[in-house]
């Protein structure tokens, strides 16, 4: 019997990837539809906008401000989340995100920023519910780093589809965001209905990743006394990673325009693909290691090369060894390296390391909610106290500074850790 359950178990494996992970990938993938194509239209000379504030940061930033609160609410809601009806959950929050879009297509300038805030608002769930499908389970890193994959390809491929819609369709830039997201409405339905299928973690994964339960406050309290100063590094160097990763995502299109690729749509996806490749691969063969605790270290090493690479990347580019291209692919494959672990594995293990039942989601939505902090300030700095700045000078200048202090807490982090749980 001991036999047939070991034989089994490799097939099940692999069929909880396939299932899991292309589902997954697909979910989110699909949310970025309703989330990120406003950022592919430049919005310049708006008619009735005469904020000090440029209007395209306004509505990054109003999305961004939604969305953190989301993150927020999320440290309690996904902590505590029971897993019931989560299938119509990620449905229903996403449909009244794409309400909201509708609504930014027919409402005045002003009203446009309040309506891409009721946007974000209900996204910053998404990650958490997708998410609690796949934790606390041996194919974690696998399906995490599938996920993560996710969002660093979905961004360049929603930013495409709306490029196109607007120079190839004639949809206008009011109405583009609504059009890519109804475009992607069949695929997000059919990979919930995938994900909704994926059985649960079975005995083996308890046995090694620890169950998962909710996390109260009381639960939520006692594991900040006992690894607070681990975790604050951590979420301080995730702060200027999402930062950094977000002001690259939203102003990619400006970016570009002053790296000399002016209505390219492609080089959004040429520039993406690689770095999600090199990702996966990395991130994903964490499987292969079965202590938690060197896990947990091996992510640290990896975040900590992503951020040098992120730097040197950039100063390499600065003095003209690098092209623009490859610049942007090595410098957003050292960003996801670094930022992508703090979405799904480094958590993960960290759980499993520290042997507390609990959940991931709780300590990804904390370091989330103070990340998206970090986003809004570094937007508002660019657009308030370095306004004459260009975009890709000031994104070097985050880059370098990012890579260099990311480092140094990083280092802390795994310092820390690896004494704390010996």
């Amino acid at each position: 019997m001991t036999a047939d359950v070991s034989a089994a178990r490799p097939s099940r494996d692999a069929g909880v990837i396939l299932m899991g992970g292309v589902a997954a990938f697909c979910v989110y993938l699909s949310m970025y539809a309703f989330r990120k194509p406003f950022a592919a239209a430049a919005y310049e000379g708006v008619v009735g906008w005469s904020a000090v504030v440029d209007f395209k940061v306004a509505l990054v930033v109003a999305q961004v401000v939604g969305y953190a609160l989301s993150k927020l609410a999320g440290v309690k809601l996904i902590s505590e989340l029971n897993g019931a009806r989560r299938g119509a959950a990620i449905l229903g929050l996403i449909g009244v995100s794409w309400l909201a879009l509708v609504l930014f297509a027919v409402v005045p300038p002003g009203w446009k920023v309040f309506a891409l805030f009721l946007n974000g608002l209900p996204l910053g769930l998404i990650w958490g519910l997708v998410f609690s499908y796949l934790e606390g389970r041996r194919t974690s890193e696998v399906l995490g780093a599938i996920l993560c994959a996710s969002f660093i390809v979905a961004s360049g491929v929603v930013k495409s589809v709306a490029v196109w819609l607007m120079t190839d369709r004639g949809v206008t830039e009011w109405w583009m965001p609504a059009a890519t997201g109804l475009l992607f409405m069949p695929l997000l339905a059919l990979s919930v209905a995938g994900l909704s299928r994926m059985p649960p973690p079975d005995a083996a994964d308890i046995a090694e990743r620890v169950e998962r339960r909710p996390m109260y406050a009381a639960q939520r309290r006692d594991f900040l006394r006992r690894y607070g100063f681990g975790v604050l590094m951590l979420v301080l160097a995730y702060v200027m990673l999402t930062a950094l990763r977000d002001f690259r995502d939203n102003f990619a299109a400006e970016i570009w325009i002053e790296l000399g690729y002016e209505g390219v749509s492609s080089v959004f996806t040429a520039s993406e693909l690689p770095v999600a490749a090199i990702s996966l691969a990395a991130l994903g063969a964490l499987m292969l290691l079965r202590d938690n605790r060197q896990a947990l270290m091996a992510i640290h090493a990896i975040t900590g090369f992503g951020l040098a690479l992120i730097g040197l990347s950039t100063v390499a580019f600065q003095h003209g060894l690098l092209a623009p291209l490859p610049w942007m692919i090595a410098s957003g494959a050292g960003l996801y390296l670094a930022y992508t672990p703090f979405n799904a594995m480094l958590f993960d293990r960290l759980i499993a390391a520290t042997r507390q039942v609990g959940t991931a989601g709780f300590l990804i939505y904390l370091a989330d909610a103070s990340g998206y902090l970090g986003s809004v300030v570094l937007t508002l700095t660019r657009n308030l106290a370095t306004v004459s700045m260009p975009w890709l000078s000031f994104f070097m200048a985050s880059a370098v500074w990012s890579s260099i202090i990311g480092c140094v807490l990083t280092i802390i982090s795994a310092v820390y850790f690896s004494r704390k749980l010996r």
